[in-house]
């Protein structure tokens, strides 16, 4: 385990199998523990723990703001345009002010270059709230959850229905590859994941894991033991929105598509959800979904990468 402490978590990629595994153990160790005995309380006893937010958030910031106080630290919210960076301050130099007080630095941001430019001005470790391009946490409490109802991630079949450029589908991609689990993509020709994307992707795959890519949702679920989606339009993206919810209609995620799936298959989404449109209510609040478990392993996945690295 020391061979994690100081390293930064922007990318699942950046870590072997062994590595993330030992992760989602500490995750799960946790998420017992806090049931009875607190054996972690004291992790980040009197160390400061800068969040810094670009994009606003409910599950990320409370996770982590919560995360940090139940380990002993004491977490400092920053919003952007609270700082000198509002004012012309480069991401650089704020990264290097940052270094000499705080003991570990989250970002939420929008582009993943600002959280490439942090962690190399600063040497605390610093933890990837989602970029852009990536959203490693919730990657990791998406399959700590599949672990908790399936026993394991290699061999189960992952199938995510919509964008399939998304910062969530990539970087669920690369988890559940490098985990050894097979994923399958649904997504229009214009939102599949570029051919660089994909072929690196494919490079990270342990235990002959499988990366599909298809256009349609009724062949993708079949035989899937999770199906996963996420909003169509995010943060920055709203001139595109009526263009996106026009080609992303047939892959609402609905009680007529989970017909096309196994009985036992799993339903998950990363929240906030728009009901109605990539995903219906009876689908969301049904009795396959795992949403709420998703939501709440946030937290014990983050308290895990936070107690190896800080």
């Amino acid at each position: 385990m020391k061979r994690l402490i100081g390293r930064d978590f922007l990318d699942t990629a950046d870590f072997t199998k062994d590595d993330l595994t030992t992760m989602l153990r500490r995750a799960a160790e946790m998420k017992s523990e806090d049931r009875h005995r607190k054996r972690f309380t004291a992790c980040l006893k009197g160390k400061s723990i800068a969040l810094l937010f670009q994009k606003p958030s409910t599950r990320t910031r409370i996770s982590f703001d919560v995360g940090v106080h139940q380990l002993g630290g004491h977490p400092i919210y920053l919003g952007w345009n609270e700082l000198q960076l509002g004012r012309g301050e480069t991401v650089a130099d704020t990264g290097r002010t940052f270094d000499r007080f705080v003991d570990g630095i989250v970002a939420r941001v929008f582009k993943h270059s600002d959280l490439e430019t942090i962690a190399q001005a600063a040497k605390a470790p610093v933890i990837n709230a989602l970029s852009d391009t990536l959203h490693p946490c919730q990657a990791m409490a998406d399959c700590l959850t599949v672990m908790e109802k399936k026993g394991r991630i290699e061999g189960i079949n992952f199938t995510f229905v919509g964008d399939g450029n998304s910062n969530v589908c990539r970087s669920l991609t690369k988890l559940v590859l490098q985990l050894g689990g097979n994923m399958t993509i649904a997504s229009p020709r214009v939102f599949m994941p570029p051919e660089e994307f994909v072929r690196s992707a494919k490079a990270l795959s342990s235990g002959g894991a499988r990366l599909e890519l298809t256009e349609s949702p009724d062949e993708a679920v079949k035989g899937a033991d999770v199906v996963y989606t996420d909003v169509w339009v995010s943060m920055g993206q709203e001139s595109e929105s009526d263009a996106r919810r026009a080609m992303l209609q047939p892959y609402r995620l609905s009680a007529q598509l989970m017909t096309a799936a196994p009985s036992d298959a799993m339903v998950m989404h990363c929240l906030p959800a728009h009901r109605g449109e990539e995903i219906t209510d009876d689908v969301i609040d049904g009795k396959s979904s795992v949403v709420w478990e998703q939501a709440e392993n946030r937290l014990h996945v983050q308290k895990g990468i936070m107690s190896l690295l800080f």
